[in-house]
């Protein structure tokens, strides 16, 4: 369950918010139910007459920097910003095995699973176009640390994407074969930094999450340190690529 979500804000000004959203919280009411982020947006009005609304979206298991809207005109911008692929976007995985290169681009087409499954991806050469740029961080025990960037956004696109490539994300039950029983491993996925366009008179808007409590765990029994891995992403630069929200 979520902590008190107002002191998860990562920052605020009359336009936009940025969260740092749980892993485990879902965005959106599903078919089974339970709390989502939803039942916490009134709480993020801050003196506004109506809450804020989500201008892109992350999955339950995916935790980090999730930005929203504060009134109609400012998610209307911020739709097509990310429409528009003017937001920089960086993920940090944790993933199975180590990649024999130090980064690369993932080009493989995405299409529903199954008709009756809409979020259950796989690849299909008759599906939609998506594209993950990729850089290696660091390795230990077996795991790599990597920095993502989604240049399309498909739905599981990171995770489908590090699994046909061999290395699935650590904790990915749906696509890297995890347990699903309670108490397994949290999927290791976080989105660390968004840098959003604020207009030509402004620089952007640049926001980051730090590594929810798992990864930071994870990273320390590679014998790595968080801190470093999280400066080592913030470092890569995917400024020059479409930036999507393949979370």
């Amino acid at each position: 369950m979520p902590d008190d979500i107002p002191s998860r804000v990562l920052h605020r000004d009359g336009l936009v918010l940025v969260i740092d959203k749980p892993a485990g919280l879902p965005v959106h009411k599903g078919p089974k139910g339970g709390e989502t982020l939803a039942d916490h947006l009134d709480a993020l009005r801050f003196g506004l007459p109506n809450p804020p609304e989500l201008a892109h979206r992350l999955d339950k298991d995916t935790s980090g920097c999730l930005v929203l809207g504060r009134h109609r005109k400012a998610l209307a911008d911020l739709g097509k910003a990310f429409a528009g692929g003017t937001v920089g976007k960086t993920y940090v995985a944790v993933v199975r095995g180590v990649p024999e290169q130090t980064g690369g681009r993932i080009e493989l087409k995405l299409a529903k699973r199954s008709p009756t499954r809409g979020w259950w991806m796989a690849v299909d050469p008759a599906g939609q176009e998506a594209i993950t740029d990729w850089r290696l961080l660091a390795e230990g025990e077996g795991l790599a640390a990597l920095a993502l960037c989604p240049v399309t956004g498909r739905t599981h696109q990171l995770r489908v994407h590090l699994d046909a490539i061999g290395h699935p994300i650590l904790g990915d039950s749906i696509y890297g074969g995890a347990s699903r029983l309670p108490g397994g491993p949290v999927l290791h996925l976080h989105s660390r930094r968004v840098v959003l366009p604020r207009g030509r008179s402004k620089p952007p808007l640049d926001v980051r999450a730090p590594l929810p409590f798992h990864m930071r765990a994870t990273i320390a029994a590679m014998r790595l340190e968080p801190a470093a891995i999280e400066a080592m992403a913030d470092a890569v630069d995917f400024a020059d690529k479409k930036a999507g929200s393949g979370g």
